[in-house]
């Protein structure tokens, strides 16, 4: 579940505050009429005191309702929501979560075919990771605590082996809880015993128990802060006064002090080691080369709530791990061409557009961020960079991309391959169980495509299809058959032809075990290029719309074996922003809304009577005429507030019979941050890349629609599908992988199986949101056309054509000069145009940050703005403007078009009824106001009595 953000709760007083003054207002006025009423009569004194005190209370009442029905209606609307989650339905989620990390997890070397063990073995398991592993991440992407978590230790034991719990004991008094690395402070502890706290009785208990130890090391990260780089920078408490752990070159995502220390206790104690990494960023693990002791090593990413149920299944043979590693391991992450332009950089020429704003990580001046590395991210860097003679491959990577082992072993060969009307390519490739156990493969295709020198750039390998196996007994084949185009292999020559090109020249199609290691070629020669004007999957030619976003930068090339790698790796030396740029550049500081006001267009119909519901416009296309009506009987507050209120829900609208909608979090769950009800934590989306089974995605998006429903809600704010740039983001644990191909593939049919039960899903973060430094801080993200195009819109882009995806989150950060959120080229000409998108773009968690506004956002393809009450900048102004009546107009209408083909126009939906807060403030208001008419009456006939004996007092004084 999210964590309190405080700046929303400052903001939601502020709200709140003109009906307190309005209460506080009549409250001071009764009390006033109270202590003057003792100047008057017992009759009048008596009226205007019960009336002074009637008017505090029914004050009190028209103050709460006020309240509820405006600042908090969104709020309320969200925490009384209706659904729970069946106990089968979660139960067949534990179950899938096991399946994912039984494929996810990677073997990734097993010396002397040490693993697996004996299922009934005694282990002993060092590392105090082992008894507070990694799960999942923070922020949208933490897991719900109304589930059971199976811990890594209890999944041992779950598989039959017996665990040395002296150890374990040993841990967790030294410490029982992980550091908390949240949304907004981080403590980035890694609490390890130091090796002179090993009691020389501990160490021998433990050789006596077994002779095998399991080290396991754990990384976490989550949402709102990147993994350090320098540790020195960041709230980190050592584990000793005697050394630091992490000196002054170390970061993160390499060992510690205190972890070296222990795993030198451990090797000198025992032969027979497994070393599990738990975490899902790519680590250094190079160090493993260094024991002779380490027989084998196990990747095994944030696990969810039962994937470690999946480890001891391994360990012990009962799964055949068939994982594959989704980013490459290099041995040095410093060494990588994005690393020193990944982090924290501030322009020094933009003062004058500094902001002011309390969201934790939030104003300030502009930043920015050098995508230097051009298309060469991850392997396809290291690939080519081999082949181009830069550098020695082996000395350079650990483990390839793609790369994962298995108790068994296969043969892979094409036995066909042909190319059908000169466009689409059709690879068999059949794989033979060739060991004595049985288990999964999965077959990876690449190309290598001609390159000429300073021609278009090229990575020397390119995913281009994968497929995975069944379970393959000894001796069992199976023939996949892989498919792709020639379009998939073109390249976005942004220089010349602005359009997609499949050079003349040697094609390569590689079977591959990893992205390094070749298995069976077959190769092909295309004759001409091919200049594609307009592509079979896009509805209008593609051509440079990035332009504004390639910035006075050195892009890596491959031109001459890299020759600029030095220039154009190196940090940054320049902090201004150009003037061109500048003049492109908004927020709040000379932002003008009318600078997209359109003279010529002429005000839409609106508030018109037509008697049309929404729910008559179900399946029709977008594009039908029927949908024009409808849209004119909004008003122009209609569609203020649909653009206004979308966190976490689309509001209802009585004018078009619109229902309201609930949307929820999270890329490895479903919950509701309102209610407290959440789903299973499914392993994380690296695990479920390591798998390469796109069935496992779709059963994945399936278990979250099938739940989804059960808690009453629409939409999923997932998958999460950045590409990772850097070993160092902090999110990398909810998006797939460093590859756009594996990415996409897998989250299509992540939305698939969540549409099959009406539930759409937003893809986020749109677009090269692939860092957390400085995301609400206006970074300026700078990269050219092939690389936005060939590596960060890839994934976005399949999944917006194979998975028919109908919602779309855009992202914190700016595309060069311009915020992504209201990035026109990006979200109506790209997106819309170009795909054929058809849905609504949501903004990300919206506080304004001093540039992110609706009155930019939707004249520029946005829709809707991830809020829940009103922050000023969500609010549509200059309502009485054609041009922005128009532009509210087309973003109703992809809102209203998503909602009412989802789950929340089914007929199980709409008999709902109305938000059960409303309906008990309903029936708490009419016993209020039969309570107040009722003391009216009882105060009027006590007024009356005292009046008369009064009267009668008087009349009586009189005649005496």
């Amino acid at each position: 579940m999210l964590e309190i953000n405080w700046d929303d709760v400052k903001n939601i007083v502020s709200l709140v505050l003109p009906y307190l003054i309005f209460f506080g207002i009549v409250l001071l006025l009764a009390i006033v009429a109270i202590i003057i009423a003792k100047k008057f009569s017992i009759p009048k004194k008596f009226m205007i005191r019960r009336q002074s005190i009637m008017a505090i209370f029914v004050a009190l009442m028209i103050a709460i309702n006020l309240i509820a029905y405006y600042p908090m209606n969104t709020i309320l609307t969200l925490a009384s929501g209706r659904g729970t989650i069946s106990d089968a339905t979660s139960e067949t989620a534990e179950q899938l979560g096991e399946d994912i990390a039984r494929e996810g997890i990677v073997l990734l070397d097993n010396d002397e075919d040490f693993l697996p063990l004996e299922n009934d073995s005694r282990v002993n398991v060092f590392g105090w990771a082992s008894t507070n592993p990694i799960y999942g991440g923070t922020g949208s992407g933490s897991l719900s605590d109304s589930h059971h978590t199976v811990s890594l230790i209890e999944g041992l034991d779950n598989a039959g082996f017996e665990v040395n719990t002296e150890l374990s004991d040993f841990y967790t008094s030294y410490a029982d809880e992980r550091p908390v690395v949240g949304m907004f402070e981080q403590d980035w502890s890694l609490p390890e015993p130091p090796v002179n706290e090993y009691s020389d009785d501990l160490m021998e208990n433990a050789g006596k128990f077994s002779d095998t130890a399991v080290i396991v090391i754990g990384r976490g990260g989550g949402e709102g802060a990147d993994l350090p780089t320098d540790l020195s920078e960041v709230t980190y408490n050592d584990n000793t006064d005697d050394y630091q752990d992490f000196g002054e070159d170390n970061h993160y995502l390499g060992l510690h002090e205190t972890e070296k220390q222990m795993i030198d206790l451990v090797t000198s104690n025992f032969d027979n080691v497994v070393l599990v990494y738990n975490g899902s960023n790519a680590f250094e693990l190079e160090f493993a080369e260094e024991y002779d002791q380490i027989k084998s090593v196990l990747w095994v990413p944030a696990a969810g709530q039962t994937g470690f149920n999946a480890l001891g299944e391994i360990l012990n043979g009962e799964i055949n791990p068939s994982g594959k590693t989704a980013d490459i391991f290099a041995r040095d992450l410093t060494a990588t061409p994005d690393h020193n332009n990944f982090g924290d950089f501030e322009y020094t020429n933009m003062d004058e557009y500094s902001v002011e704003n309390d969201f934790p990580g939030a104003g300030g001046v502009p930043t920015f961020v050098n995508y230097v590395e051009n298309i060469y991210v991850g392997y396809h860097f290291y690939e080519t960079a081999a082949e181009e003679g830069l550098l020695d491959y082996d000395e350079h990577v650990l483990y390839p991309f793609g790369y994962g082992l298995s108790y068994t072993s296969f043969d892979q060969e094409i036995s066909d391959w042909n190319i059908e009307n000169d466009e689409t390519i059709t690879v068999d490739v059949t794989v033979t169980n060739t060991g004595d156990t049985e288990g999964k493969d999965v077959v990876e295709l690449y190309f290598t495509p001609p390159y000429t020198n300073g021609g278009i750039e090229k990575s020397e390998v390119n995913l281009a299809a994968f497929e995975k196996t069944e379970v393959l007994e000894p001796g069992a084949s199976e023939t996949l058959t892989l498919t792709f185009t020639k379009e998939d292999m073109a390249s976005y020559d942004y220089e010349n032809e602005a359009a997609y090109v499949f050079e003349e020249g040697d094609y390569t199609l590689s079977l591959r075990s990893d992205s390094h290691t070749v298995l069976d070629e077959a190769e092909f020669t295309q004759d001409e290029t091919i200049v594609y004007d307009q592509r079979s999957t896009d509805e209008i030619p593609a051509t440079n719309q990035f332009d504004f976003a390639e910035g006075d930068i050195t892009y890596l090339s491959r031109e001459n074996g890299f020759e600029n790698y030095e220039e154009a790796t190196a940090a940054p030396d320049n902090y201004e922003m150009a003037e061109e740029s500048l003049s492109m550049f908004r927020n709040e500081t000379n932002f003008d809304p009318s600078e997209f006001f359109d003279e010529s267009d002429e005000m839409p119909t609106t508030d018109a009577n037509n008697g049309i519901d929404l729910v008559e416009m179900r399946g029709l296309d977008y594009d039908d005429p029927a949908w024009e009506p409808l849209l004119d009987q909004l008003s122009t507050n209609d569609m203020v507030d649909l653009i206004a209120y979308g966190g976490y829900q689309t509001p209802a609208i009585k004018s078009v019979g619109k229902v309201a909608t609930i949307d929820l979090d999270g890329p490895a769950s479903i919950n509701n941050n309102f209610t407290g009800v959440g789903s299973v934590g499914f392993p994380s989306a690296v695990m479920m890349a390591n798998s390469w089974n796109v069935d496992l995605a779709h059963a994945f998006g399936d278990s979250i629609g099938e739940m989804a429903v059960e808690m009453g809600v629409s939409g999923w704010y997932a998958p999460a599908m950045n590409i990772h740039r850097s070993a160092f983001s902090g999110r990398n644990f909810e998006y797939y992988s460093e590859d756009g191909v594996l990415s996409g593939k897998m989250a299509s049919q992540a939305v698939l199986g969540a549409a099959d039960h009406g539930v759409y899903a937003y893809l986020k973060h749109f677009a090269m949101n692939d860092q957390e430094m400085n995301r609400n801080k206006m970074l300026a993200t700078w990269s050219n056309e092939q690389a936005i195009r060939e590596i960060y819109l890839k994934p976005f882009e399949i999944a917006v054509k194979e998975g028919g995806a109908q919602g779309i989150m855009s992202s914190f950060n700016y595309i060069g000069p311009v915020w992504a959120g209201a990035s026109s080229s990006l979200l109506n000409t790209v997106l819309r145009d170009e795909w054929g998108f058809r849905g609504m773009v949501l903004t990300d968690y919206f506080s304004g940050y001093g540039y992110m506004d609706s009155n930019i956002m939707v004249p520029n393809g946005g829709d809707i703005a991830l809020a829940t009450y009103d922050v000023g900048a969500n609010m549509m102004k200059n309502t009485d403007n054609p041009t922005v009546v128009k532009n509210m107009r087309t973003s109703s209408k992809n809102i209203l078009y998503t909602t009412v083909n989802s789950y929340a126009y089914s007929d199980e939906a709409l008999n709902a009824g109305m938000p059960i807060w409303q309906v008990i403030a309903i029936v708490v208001d009419v016993i209020v106001l039969g309570l107040v008419i009722l003391l009216e009456v009882l105060i009027f006939k006590k007024y009356r009595k005292l009046k008369n004996r009064l009267g009668t007092a008087q009349d009586n004084t009189s005649a005496l």
